[in-house]
């Protein structure tokens, strides 16, 4: 019978302190998401002050005798004067300028939703309440994409909800789709993809297209998804290339017709660097404007350490909250600063020649010219961008595993989607080439890529199949 042993194992492991794991996770930020978070730093820490050279009142300064305090009537006179510009505004729908124009900020166009817009479009056609009402519940029950999705008989039982006399039918809420169907833009309030496309082919002006658009809509649409235009031609008796030419025509309709309304959430990318020629040298810059102005509020950290005692607990926290976001703020973009010159010394000749000269580069080459960690090179080049002459990349595009050619020079991953891209570029549209064939051009070229590198190098591109990519002559 087994006896059961105790062992004592000791090992030695490395683990990160919670303020060090914070520290990694700042470093992964993007700018605008750390330029964010300072800022909500410096709004909760006292010892933090904004470093706005070029503002009128200068740095945050504790109140001085020498200044003098300022006169209570002063003071009365300013209340009143603020009451009264409130007073103003309130009582008008208008903020006016000092001249008494209408501010420039009030005259801008506000970007109506597009339930706004079919609501207005509905208020000036001559509906009786009770249809208004019906049409109106419609619109509310839209989605983002302009599509209803709430089946009509559902609709139904909550009008009977709001105590409509007499109760309301399904064909008055079938009248109502149609009414709301005949808006703008083209195509809302539909329940299909079928019936988005069928309501827009009206703007079709060539009426034999139409009806042969109205026929592949209506019958053929999953055909029409898979671009089976030889199919497509056999079963509706056209050429191949009518055939084509309508489905081209489709292809312009709007799928999503709510998109044209309403606010968007737009992404914009600020980059972190900027890279310039200067006098023949590629010079790299930090953006100023991704860099926060913050300092520490010496005068308050002053009189806290003169005064400091035991019971300041809270107050010592907040001075060394301070003096640890300045340090990150530093080392962030010092950081971020040294990877990029590192990169650009690498990637010169892509910035002078374009992405056939990008060389293969490993984040293990920059995390040693740097003198840091792989990791940490890895979550700089996350979500940080490079200004060039020739665009604005993230910094992690310059990174590309090395292709040996037949000559046995090295190529980059990028360089042969360049070239992949530059092939397809110049194929006929009659007889687009295949992978395989890609691949056979590519190794007359010396570099010799596996046709399913091909393949996923041109599906990176967003470059459909050979198939889809055929056209068929007149």
């Amino acid at each position: 019978m087994g006896s059961l042993d105790l062992h004592a194992d000791q090992r030695q492991t490395q683990t990160l302190s919670p303020r060090l794991q914070h520290a990694v996770r700042l470093l992964q930020m993007s700018s605008l998401d750390f330029g964010a978070m300072v800022r909500d730093t410096l709004g909760k820490n006292p010892f933090l002050e904004s470093d706005d050279s070029d503002a009128d009142d200068g740095p945050a300064q504790a109140p001085t005798d020498a200044a003098g305090p300022a006169s209570a009537d002063d003071g009365d006179r300013s209340a009143d004067n603020d009451r009264d510009l409130w007073q103003a505004d309130a009582g008008s729908g208008l903020r006016r300028a000092d001249d008494g124009e209408i501010s420039a900020m009030e005259m801008m166009a506000v970007e109506a939703s597009l339930n706004d817009h079919l609501h207005g479009q509905l208020n000036v056609l001559p509906l009786p309440p009770r249809d208004l009402a019906l049409a109106r519940a419609i619109v509310e029950s839209l989605d983002d994409d302009g599509y209803l999705r709430t089946p009509l008989e559902e609709l139904v039982t909550l009008a009977a909800l709001a105590t409509l006399d007499p109760p309301v039918l399904l064909q008055e809420m079938q009248i109502a789709l149609r009414r709301v169907q005949s808006l703008e833009p083209a195509g809302v309030a539909a329940r299909s993809v079928g019936e988005c496309l069928q309501l827009q082919l009206p703007s079709i002006p060539c009426p034999q297209m139409r009806a042969l658009a109205q026929t592949i809509v209506a019958e053929h649409l999953q055909a029409l998804a898979a671009r089976d235009v030889t199919g497509l031609a056999r079963k509706l008796g056209q050429s191949p290339a009518r055939v084509e030419e309508v489905c081209d025509r489709i292809r312009r309709l709007d799928p999503r017709p709510g998109w044209r309304l309403g606010s968007s959430q737009i992404a914009y990318v600020v980059p972190d660097v900027i890279v310039r020629r200067v006098r023949g040298q590629w010079v790299v810059q930090l953006n100023p404007a991704i860099v926060p102005r913050v300092r520490l509020n010496r005068v308050y950290a002053d009189l806290f350490q003169r005064h400091r005692s035991p019971q300041h607990t809270e107050m010592a926290g907040h001075l060394q909250e301070a003096r640890w976001t300045l340090r990150n703020v530093e080392q962030r973009f010092s950081t971020i600063l040294d990877v990029a010159e590192a990169i650009v010394r690498r990637q010169r000749h892509f910035l002078e020649f374009g992405t056939m000269a990008m060389k293969p580069l490993g984040l293990r080459e920059i995390a040693e010219e740097v003198g840091v960690h792989e990791s940490t090179v890895s979550r700089v080049t996350n979500n940080k961008y490079m200004a060039t002459p020739i665009g604005v990349f993230e910094l992690k595009y310059f990174f590309s595993r090395s292709m040996v050619s037949s000559n046995g020079s090295a190529c980059s991953g990028t360089a042969i989607r360049s070239l992949i891209k530059d092939i397809i570029d110049t194929e006929k549209s009659e007889t687009p080439l295949s992978d395989a064939e890609i691949t056979r051009q590519l190794a007359q070229q010396g570099l010799v890529v596996a046709r399913r590198t091909v393949t996923k190098y041109r599906q990176m591109l967003r470059i459909e199949a050979v198939d889809r990519r055929r056209r068929h002559a007149a």
